[in-house]
């Protein structure tokens, strides 16, 4: 019999990891005398190999928590995050290990960033720079990759786990944020938490990572597995460092979250009223922001700022209506403009034309339809942070590394925790083989 492609896909990799485990473990011989720190790593390197060979959803399950972590690394050229580089190992086992087949809402997402990324090929041939193919390989890491890498979670039956990890990574990074807001108001800085511990984090971005953890706990469905005390302890913890961050759109990006989850969760349908009070005081913060940068007078400010970039956005987009500059064109030093359009629709005009921008919207469009259709115990979640990282694009960069990769890793495990539950039920519900019939 002819041995299907996935089992000599699994055993093809599972020799590579046992070659690279014993070549590993020559080096860390090799190295302990002379290196003893990079011994340490490469050991660690090891224990992760040799977890993997036993149980394959180890490597998607640490990037669960390592998907946060914005601190740089590489050399020589190469600058990844490390949420990159966990993306990249996880996506390998991901795809040849993870539990088949993929359902059909999770092989329609991944043919939908097909088409946007075929869109985006225009742009890719009529600029030819290395950022701009770079880039396109990296969009289709942080949408297709990214879900994939969240569906082995939860279709292995780790969506708990791997959900509990990634939500104590972001308590982990919103405690010093409020630390660090609450030291600054003592000295008599009212002004954004631009967080400095663990490492050095812009307030966007902190605002928009904890924005999508906070959708987690308040949507708390049942098979997250936290309590309602524990849940609600972390959502007021990454509200209040949301709150010192000032992320303008990481609050409207998780107003629009709430009222999603709670037009949708029945227990909450009746309480929608109190959310919609609940979200007075943050549009009232807002407003206020806004309001206090108009009547500084100040041209520099990021509201003066944003309103001179939408409208060079355009001017931008005029110049090649139909594909574009290419992605990441303002890092080029013959760029049209040296700032980054402050939109996702805008952003994906300038860089890859009326083409490209057809193809994304295809791609929301349909996300947003698939998501809708999911069984709300599971796509109610799904689709709340999808909408939710929609919302805060409309005042920022849609493609920014953690802030695509985060909501679609959590779209992922919400399809991979709803395949797994009904090959669960299918599962009882066949009749066992020793099951004899009852005679009348």
């Amino acid at each position: 019999m002819t041995m299907a492609w996935r089992d000599l896909a699994t055993r093809a990799g599972a020799g590579a990891l046992v070659l690279l485990a014993v070549a590993l473990t020559l080096a860390v011989a090799y190295l302990v005398p002379e290196r003893p720190e990079v011994a340490l790593g490469l050991a660690g390197t090891v224990l992760v190999a040799v977890a993997a060979l036993v149980h394959p959803v180890t490597l998607p399950l640490l990037a669960m928590p390592l998907i946060v972590v914005v601190a740089r690394v590489g050399g020589g050229g190469v600058d990844l995050t490390v949420s990159d580089v966990a993306l990249g190992l996880a996506f390998a086992p991901a795809v040849v290990l993870a539990p088949r087949p993929f359902s059909p809402q999770l092989r329609t997402l991944l043919w939908l960033n097909v088409v946007y990324q075929a869109a985006t090929l225009f742009t890719l041939v009529a600029n030819p720079f290395l950022a701009n193919t770079v880039e396109w390989f990296h969009a289709w890491m942080l949408v297709s990759g990214a879900l994939l890498v969240g569906w082995a979670v939860g279709a292995a039956g780790h969506a708990r786990a791997g959900l509990t990890l990634f939500l104590l990574a972001c308590l982990g990074l919103a405690i010093p944020t409020i630390v660090q807001g609450a030291l600054q108001v003592a000295s008599g800085d009212f002004g954004a938490v631009y967080p400095s511990w663990p490492w050095s984090m812009h307030k966007n971005f902190i605002g928009t990572l904890l924005g999508s953890a906070a959708l987690v706990v308040y949507a708390r469905p049942t098979w997250l597995g936290w309590s309602r005390l524990w849940a609600r302890s972390a959502f007021w913890v990454m509200v209040a460092a949301i709150a010192a961050s000032q992320s303008r759109q990481a609050l409207i990006g998780l107003a629009i979250g709430l009222l999603v989850i709670s037009l949708r969760q029945r227990e909450r349908a009746g309480r929608v009223w109190l959310l919609l009070v609940g979200l007075v005081p943050v549009g009232y913060l807002v407003l206020t922001m806004v309001r206090d940068q108009i009547a500084s007078g100040n041209q520099h400010n990021s509201w003066f700022q944003r309103l001179e970039w939408y409208a060079e956005s355009v001017r931008i987009w005029a110049d090649a209506p139909l594909v574009g500059h290419g992605l990441r064109y303002w890092t080029q030093p013959d760029a049209p403009g040296v700032f980054q359009p402050p939109n996702a629709f805008l952003e994906v005009a300038a860089s890859a034309g009326l083409v490209g921008l057809v193809g994304f919207l295809v791609l929301w469009v349909g996300v947003v339809v698939v998501l809708m259709r999911m069984n709300p115990v599971y796509g109610t979640l799904a689709l709340a942070v999808a909408l939710s990282r929609l919302g805060q694009s409309q005042l920022d960069l849609f493609w920014v590394s953690v802030s695509v990769s985060v909501p679609f890793m959590l779209i992922g495990v919400c399809l991979g925790g709803e395949q797994r539950a009904l090959d669960r039920t299918s599962t009882e519900a066949r009749p066992r083989r020793d099951a004899r019939p009852v005679l009348a």
